[in-house]
């Protein structure tokens, strides 16, 4: 249940490395092509993607569940 200003003050607080990406305002990081810095005032997952339809955002680790025909192979 952490804000973003919880993480980034426990980051400082505790000494905690990260990515310095972060500092470059990409606060949602993923591979080179896929990652872009965000204006002031966009959505923190603006940087990724961003060249996708909106609703088509994702790397392909969520996925959709197999529908109850589908069988899953070895």
């Amino acid at each position: 249940d952490w804000t973003w200003n919880d993480v980034w003050h426990y980051i400082a607080t505790h000494d905690v490395p990260y990515n310095p990406l972060h500092d470059e305002f990409m606060p949602s990081i993923g591979c080179a092509p896929c990652t872009r810095a965000i204006a002031v005032g966009e959505d923190f997952r603006a940087g990724r993607w961003w060249w996708e339809d909106e609703k088509a955002k994702e790397c392909g680790l969520h996925v959709k569940p197999l529908d109850n025909k589908e069988e899953i192979s070895a």
